[in-house]
């Protein structure tokens, strides 16, 4: 096990695959000589060269239309979108095709992976901070995956390369430099099991990505105050592991959701409605969700702080959940 930051993890995952697999293959922006914009990819064109780590020019569509074409033909590519913000112009052959290959055409694999930048704290506005990650979760054939801190991005980043289905891999700008513990050689995280970062009695609070680490200081915080709380990271979003969700509400009888993309039709709102049907008689009062206000992020600094959901916001509702 060495400590490393995230970014180290992502790109240990990516360097790895490719000695593994020579069909692995990255595709993108800014991603060969410069190392990605976040240096996701650094010193990997020197190790695999231009036909393996290929700059793309800025244009998203043709970087996941040339990524599922080249899973077509065999590959297994991996595309980086900057920033999330830019996925809108490559909908069409990630949403209309990619998601819909194997299931309308018998198609037995389309392996791509779509890596995406979300997030606040870079005073970087509307254009350049927006989490869009319940937009694909709405789309059948598409498989979703949030980590939130290095060895899940390792492992789960590993899983995703070597799964056949088309995955959009979510990745939060803030957790690019949260340091932890990695393990040297590959390994894989399954898709679709969520992991319990913190066992409680008390209440749950399901988080993801970066609002994993703001509910942990929550629950570290809720301690002096006698109130025993259980973190749950879903990691992959689709698949949902709703099982291990729902037997920690039947043990604590209390849930909030917290994610940082706007509240209204968020992913935590499925959440809250699957828990409502399947343990609705367990819930000791209505079920409390803490993401962004319905609005654009903010430029100004000050105002995107007041935006964004945090540690201390999770606290402010848990007490009342609380008492």
């Amino acid at each position: 096990m060495t400590e490393i930051v995230m970014r180290k993890a992502l790109n240990d995952a990516l360097s790895q695959e490719m000695q593994r697999d020579p069909n692995v293959i990255l595709l993108g922006e800014d991603i060969a000589l410069y190392g990605g914009a976040f240096w996701v990819t650094k010193g990997l064109l020197e190790k695999f060269g231009p036909e393996r780590v290929r700059d793309c020019p800025i244009t998203e569509n043709a970087i996941v239309g040339a990524t599922v074409g080249a899973a077509l033909g065999g590959l297994r590519p991996v595309a980086e979108i900057m920033f999330m913000d830019f996925i809108t112009l490559a909908m069409d052959p990630l949403v209309n095709a990619a998601a819909h290959l194997r299931y309308a055409y018998n198609i037995p694999k389309v392996p791509i992976v779509v890596r995406a930048a979300v997030g606040r704290g870079w005073r970087s506005g509307a254009d350049h901070s927006q989490s869009l990650e319940a937009w694909f979760c709405h789309i059948p054939g598409l498989k979703v995956v949030m980590p939130s801190g290095p060895y899940d991005a390792k492992g789960l980043l590993i899983s995703s390369i070597r799964d056949d289905s088309p995955v959009v891999f979510v990745e939060h700008t803030q957790l690019y430099r949260l340091k932890g513990e990695v393990p040297d050689e590959p390994y894989t995280i399954p898709l679709g099991k969520a992991e319990i970062k913190r066992p409680g009695k008390d209440v749950t609070v399901v988080a993801t990505g970066a609002m994993v680490q703001e509910a942990l200081k929550t629950a570290k915080a809720m301690e002096a105050k006698g109130i025993d709380v259980e973190v749950i990271d879903p990691r992959t979003l689709v698949p949902l592991d709703i099982d291990t969700i729902i037997e920690s509400v039947k043990k604590t009888h209390k849930l909030l959701v917290a994610y940082e993309a706007v509240e209204f039709c968020g992913y935590g709102a499925e959440i809250v409605a699957q828990v409502a049907d399947k343990a609705f008689d367990y819930l000791d009062m209505p079920i409390k969700r803490v993401a962004a206000p319905f609005t654009p992020i903010p430029f100004s600094a000050p105002l995107e702080d007041a935006y964004t959901p945090n540690a201390e916001k999770i606290t402010k509702v848990l007490l009342q959940i609380c008492g």
